[in-house]
């Protein structure tokens, strides 16, 4: 037992490194797939009707398919398509990681945003519109910012989600978090100690992730707010 705890000792380090790249994938994705998935959730509610097809194919093809099979597709198979048309191109392993998870969570964003617009009640449309605002101010100052409170507990999810997603980019060979345990355990042999510690920091990083998650919540919340006024002046 004092062999097995000396063994995740030595690999903490290496570990963290590994933890350090991981949130620096996943906020890079996160960040580009909310950008996306507000396009496309938006776009998903135009009147345009072939826009709003476009975007449905989307949503349903990377909502629908392996993220795996998504990572593959644009690692090995854009630069394949690309040398079958006469164009030398290659993709790193960060910008593949990165565009395959944007991608796929820009999908679930998508459908997470739309269904925060829906869920606001027509009459604040109406509101706006009697005081003068097109349609882009409307959205922009008294829909999206009611719905983004109500987006947050499915936006975290998807956080916590593709978090963890990030370890499927080991296979093209990027070095996070769960490729860093691949390569130890390809050293020392100790498969069980060494995944038990992966695990133990996947599971730190989404605890803290939850717990940072809730206290947005509670602080876009003016109701909350308003609470932990009133509890600290009494």
């Amino acid at each position: 037992m004092t062999n097995a705890f000396e063994i995740i000792f030595q690999a903490i380090p290496t570990l963290l490194a590994g933890a350090l790249v991981t949130l620096q994938l996943t906020a890079f994705s996160v960040l580009l797939g909310l950008i996306g998935g507000s396009l496309v959730g938006i776009a998903r509610l135009s009147h345009i009707v072939p826009l709003r097809w476009v975007t449905r194919a989307y949503v349903d093809f990377f909502r629908g398919t392996p993220l795996l099979v998504q990572i593959f597709m644009i690692y090995f198979g854009l630069p394949a398509i690309a040398q079958q048309i006469g164009f030398d191109f290659s993709l790193d392993r960060l910008a593949a990681a990165v565009l395959a998870l944007s991608l796929n969570s820009a999908a679930y964003i998508a459908e997470i945003v739309r269904a925060g617009i829906q869920s606001i009640e027509l009459g604040q449309s109406e509101a706006a519109e009697s005081l003068g605002l097109d349609s882009v101010q409307t959205m922009r100052y008294v829909i999206f910012p009611q719905a983004f409170r109500r987006m947050l507990p499915p936006l975290g999810n998807e956080f916590i989600t593709l978090l963890k997603d990030t370890s499927l980019v080991a296979v093209i060979g990027f070095e996070e978090l769960f490729r860093k345990g691949q390569l130890i355990v390809a050293t020392n042999y100790r498969a069980f100690e060494i995944y038990a510690a992966v695990a133990i920091v996947y599971l730190c990083l989404t605890l803290l992730s939850s717990q940072g998650f809730s206290w947005l919540e509670k602080w876009l919340n003016p109701v909350a707010r308003q609470k932990q006024r009133s509890a600290k002046l009494s």
